[in-house]
Formats: C-alpha cells, structure tokens, sequence
C-alpha cells in the first residue's frame, strides 16, 4: 500500500502509460467508462478515461525513473492518506463493473456519508446529494479533486455515522 502513487500525465496519454506499466511489470489501475458515437451510419463504442490525465500506480522508488524517461508524465502526486485513496478506487470500480457508462461530475465536499445497503450498487459508500425524484451518490476522488455520481433509490441508503 506504501507505494501507491497518482501519475498526472499528458493529454490523451493515458493508455500508453498503462502499457509502459504493463512493460515493465508496474501494477496501475486506469479506470475506463464506455462511449457510443456514430461514425458513418454505425455506432462505434470505445473505452475512454473517467479520469482524463490521471493514472493510479504501484511506484516503487526503482522504477519511478522508468516512468519519468516514457516523457509522458507531466507530475507524480503522493496521497496523504493511501488507504483512503484505494478505498475510493475500490469504490468506482464496482461502480464501474456495474456500471460501465458512469459519468464524471464535481466533487462534492459537504453532505452526508451514506452506504448502499440494496440493489445493484449495494456495499459502495459516498456522499448523498439531494435531487428531484433521484437520489445521487458521489463518489469523489479527493486526490485529483474529481469523482463519479451513481443514481439509487432514496430506501437504498444507510446514513454511516
């Protein structure tokens, strides 16, 4: 869990970086949403950043040069807290499988923390925001000042103290 770092990288670099990973055997994680657009009378879905310019790695020490000599990452950021960093990567990825078309909204830093306790998303915890006739959970990702929002029914959720 110690080496657990954000790479903020260039633009539209992203899975390139996660193939340099991949190279030189570096766990990362760069979660993926779907997308539909039409080319030509057809519909084409490809697999597009949630986070644009962001990729989570296991960087140890010796192979932070590695990445540093790809050009492709712009800044390393350190979390503060590591554990809590990975707990909300576990969380947008359930969402995620769930859920692969997720989209990004702004992070929201008041309201209550409330868990999913029924239904698909059942298990994920974030912070509730009150809507007409919907209820949405955000799911922020404090570090890089971005998150997801999924939609669950108001009897879904658990208030956590």
């Amino acid at each position: 869990m110690l080496y657990w770092k954000v790479l903020f990288v260039k633009p539209r670099t992203e899975k390139k970086i996660t193939e340099y990973c991949a190279i030189y055997s570096i766990p990362y994680y760069l979660p993926l949403r779907e997308q539909s657009y039409r080319v030509q009378r057809r519909m084409v879905t490809s697999d597009i950043p949630v986070f644009p310019g962001y990729v989570f790695v296991k960087l140890d020490p010796m192979r932070r040069l590695e990445m540093l000599k790809t050009n492709l990452v712009s800044k390393i950021l350190e979390p503060e807290n590591t554990r809590k960093m990975l707990k909300d990567l576990v969380m947008v990825r359930r969402a995620l499988q769930i859920n692969p078309t997720l989209q990004t909204t702004a992070p929201l830093a008041e309201g209550r923390m409330v868990r999913i306790v029924s239904g698909a998303f059942m298990g994920i915890e974030g912070r509730v925001t009150r809507l007409t006739k919907q209820t949405k959970v955000i799911l922020n990702i404090e570090l890089i000042g971005q998150a997801i929002a999924v939609e669950v029914d108001r009897l879904d959720l658990e208030i956590m103290r």
